[in-house]
């Protein structure tokens, strides 16, 4: 039980750290690139079409291989720091 509380505690840290560099990021080049401010809600009506989509799939997509790249590498360290996987990972053939 203590490895499956240790494993749940490196998960949350991991994605909440990867998600918080992610969209701080994400915001720099956002205003790098555009001049501006990212919207702040993309469902605003006076936000552009464009400019909500170009900004939901950017961040989307961000966030999510942040969050990927942060649980693999927790899941590594889990697994050289006790000689196997998180209790919510199966050994998977590659």
């Amino acid at each position: 039980m203590a490895g499956s509380k240790m494993w749940s505690l490196m998960g949350l840290g991991a994605t909440v750290g990867a998600t918080f560099a992610a969209r701080k990021a994400l915001t720099t080049t956002w205003k790098v690139a555009t001049g501006k401010q990212p919207p702040q809600n993309p469902a605003h009506p006076d936000v552009s079409l464009a400019e909500a989509v170009a900004w939901a799939t950017v961040s989307g997509v961000a966030v999510g291989l942040a969050r990927m790249f942060a649980s693999r590498k927790a899941a590594d360290y889990y697994r050289r720091s006790t000689g196997h996987l998180p209790p919510n990972l199966d050994d998977v053939e590659v």
